[in-house]
C-alpha cells in the first residue's frame, strides 16, 4: 500500500490506479487531483490503523441507503403551509399541479419564498419543512 508521502507526489494516472486498487473501481470523473489525494490519504491512513470504528460503516450505509430518512417529508396534495413574514401570514396550498399562493400556481416553494422575502431562500427551509427556519 502507498504511503501518504507518496500520494502527495503522484500524478493523476497514478492516483486513479491507486483508487482502483483501493476501491475496486474508477473514481468519479469530476474529482480534482487535490481531492483524490486527500481521499486516498485518508483511506490509506484508515486502513493502516485498522479501518473505521466498528459499526460506523453500517451507520453510513443506513444514512445513505434507500431506507435513509428523507430530509423533508413528502408534501401531499391537499396539504397547507403557513409562514408569517413581516407581520403577514402567507398560506400555500399543495396541489397536484404545484403550490398555490395568492391565486397563482407555482412550481417551486423557493420561488414563492423569493417573492415573499425579495431574496433567495430555500423554499423548504423558509416554510420550515426541513426543521430549520430563518
Amino acid at each position: 500500500m502507498a504511503a501518504v508521502a507518496e500520494i502527495e507526489t503522484m500524478d493523476r494516472p497514478r492516483l486513479i490506479a491507486l483508487w482502483q486498487d483501493l476501491f475496486g473501481g474508477p473514481p468519479p470523473k469530476s474529482l480534482s487531483r487535490q481531492f483524490l489525494r486527500r481521499a486516498l490519504a485518508f483511506e490509506v491512513q484508515s486502513r493502516g490503523r485498522g479501518g473505521l470504528p466498528k459499526g460506523f460503516a453500517a451507520k453510513l450505509e443506513r444514512a445513505t441507503g434507500s431506507d435513509a430518512p428523507r430530509r423533508s417529508p413528502a408534501l401531499q396534495s391537499g396539504g397547507r403551509l403557513l409562514r408569517e413574514w413581516n407581520g403577514v401570514t402567507h398560506v400555500v396550498d399543495v396541489t397536484e399541479q404545484g403550490y398555490r399562493w395568492r391565486n397563482q400556481t407555482w412550481r417551486s416553494l423557493s420561488a414563492i419564498a423569493r417573492e415573499i422575502t425579495g431574496t433567495h431562500w430555500s423554499g423548504p427551509r423558509f416554510f420550515g419543512i426541513n426543521g430549520r427556519t430563518g
